[in-house]
């Protein structure tokens, strides 16, 4: 894909969104998931638009993978799986941990320097057996230290002050900025503080399509080709051995995908394809079948797929229903769908 050039800020207001998943209970609606969907072809046309694509929200740890070509741009020198742990949200497994301190090690720095917050591991077998075993909270241990190492390191390449480097006005900061500008095609609405300490910037749902068809496209060896090479290699460091993430990109050839807090995912294909998800309520359960589908309306073999379509609802121990996007998002619809009416 060619570079776009930057257009407005996304315009910040409640999001209009509609209904994107469907809980089926013997028949009967039981519950509904609203939220927004963006379908991008390999042109970077839109090819579907379900709710309010254009609005400006928070992608949360989506927009991993875009710090780390941000990094990536500033002289991080990271490959493989150490490069996949920096775009990471990982489950916090033993892997997970230890290389992160490989990255500290190579920047000199140990963990006291992480500037992350401290938290048990976000995998939920690790958790468990870390309470189990009394260990307590860290920021090792928190899901973006892999992150927050690879800023670091990345700070120490630069000569760039460590104490500050998680202050929107830091020059790493502002790169990542730059670089966030410069993939999605748009100025940041907004920015604030994630939920572990770093800047986070507002952008809307088209754009981060955007962002993630312009790191699978990218020429071989640019920065932006070196982070999604990383992840698709090492997907399980990008996230945990159990995790829906690791699985779809195992799944799905050359496929780029990363979650987000929120119900958020983004996803592209290696010709430009891109999907990207928000679910309202943020709830896991809408965003896999809703991201499932939106892939399968990219053009993704729905075989490959059929396995994250969606969570069966139990009834007395058995699948009794399950949870579904909705129709508009089936392969078999027209090529685009409108957008909620405008509010008054």
């Amino acid at each position: 894909m060619d570079p776009v050039l930057r257009a407005d800020a996304p315009p910040i207001r409640e999001p209009r969104h509609v209904p994107v998943a469907r809980l089926v209970r013997g028949g009967v609606v039981e519950g509904v998931h609203h939220g927004s969907v963006v379908v991008l072809d390999a042109g970077g046309r839109t090819r579907l638009g379900l709710g309010d694509v254009d609005a400006a929200f928070y992608p949360r740890s989506a927009l991993k993978p875009v710090q780390a070509v941000a990094m990536v741009r500033a002289g991080l020198p990271l490959e493989g799986e150490l490069l996949s742990l920096a775009a990471a949200s990982h489950s916090g497994e033993e892997r997970h941990l230890s290389a992160a301190v490989r990255i500290l090690r190579l920047a000199g720095l140990t963990e006291e320097r992480l500037g992350n917050v401290r938290d048990l591991p976000f995998g939920r077998e690790t958790r468990e057996r870390w309470i189990r075993e009394g260990r307590a909270p860290s920021r090792l241990a928190q899901n973006c230290s892999g992150k927050h190492a690879a800023m670091l390191h990345t700070c120490v390449l630069n000569d760039w002050p460590l104490e500050n480097y998680l202050d929107p006005g830091h020059p790493l900061q502002r790169a990542v900025a730059e670089t966030v500008e410069d993939l999605t095609g748009q100025r940041v609405a907004a920015v604030t503080v994630d939920g572990c300490g770093a800047p986070l910037f507002a952008v809307s749902l088209r754009g981060l399509a955007r962002a993630a068809a312009r790191l699978t496209t990218a020429p071989t060896g640019s920065p932006e080709a070196r982070v999604a090479d990383a992840v698709r290699a090492h997907a399980e460091a990008a996230s945990g051995s159990t995790r829906d993430v690791a699985a779809l990109m195992r799944a799905v050839p050359g496929l780029l995908t990363k979650d987000g807090f929120e119900g958020v995912q983004v996803a592209a294909l290696p010709d430009g394809r891109a999907v990207a998800v928000k679910i309202a309520d943020g709830a896991d359960r809408a965003r896999v079948p809703v991201t499932a589908a939106a892939l399968a309306r990219a053009g993704v073999d729905p075989a490959a797929l059929a396995p994250f379509a969606g969570e069966a609802l139990l009834g007395g121990g058995r699948p009794v229903g399950s949870v579904r996007a909705v129709p508009a998002l089936d392969p078999g619809e027209g090529p685009e769908a409108n957008p909620a009416p405008a509010l008054a």
